[in-house]
């Protein structure tokens, strides 16, 4: 499968979206497991069957059997961890810092893939899930480690074409019923 069947879904009023898909994730100049790996997490994080099925079969021919689990555990470490930390900063309260998550999470100590990898690949799920506390760790994890902002730019690039590409399928789906 090919990223261009995935773009054949998407309508005409779509077509920023259909191009952005191709120019950012087939010419992206990161290296093809970061490509491919945030494309799949944000696939996960974006909540759309067709999208994370067509994303997938093209994963699968630039991840190994590991980083593609890699990425599916960035994508459900991230569902859990960004509704925990953005509600503790949503709520306002600054002694939610002092309590424990006490949530298992050692997937993140030991991802099976480069943790360079790993830490982008949860940036890009963030970015779509919205947290704030998540994406500026991450991305101060990144940094610190000596990723390029353009590296960090690259993975946003990614989650935000992937997740456009699922509310442009849903809509479609949803306006196909009849009433």
């Amino acid at each position: 499968m090919s990223l261009d069947t995935l773009k054949d879904a998407l309508p005409g009023y779509a077509k920023d979206t259909k191009l952005n898909l191709g120019s950012v994730i087939g010419t992206s100049t990161l290296p093809k497991q970061q490509v491919w790996g945030a494309a799949l997490a944000c696939a996960v994080a974006a909540r759309n069957g067709e999208v994370l099925r067509q994303i997938d079969a093209a994963a699968r021919e630039h991840l190994s059997p590991e980083a593609r689990e890699a990425a599916l555990a960035a994508a459900s470490i991230m569902a859990m961890n960004n509704v925990y930390y953005r509600a503790k900063h949503l709520i306002g309260d600054p002694e939610y810092a002092n309590l424990p998550a006490r949530l298992r999470m050692q997937v993140i100590a030991k991802p099976g893939v480069d943790k360079v990898d790993f830490e982008l690949w949860c940036l890009a799920v963030s970015a779509i899930t919205g947290c704030g506390v998540c994406l500026e760790s991450h991305d101060k994890t990144l940094r610190s480690g000596g990723v390029s902002r353009e590296t960090v730019h690259e993975a946003l690039r990614i989650a935000s074409v992937v997740h456009a590409a699922a509310v442009t399928l849903e809509a479609e789906s949803a306006l196909s019923v009849t009433v």
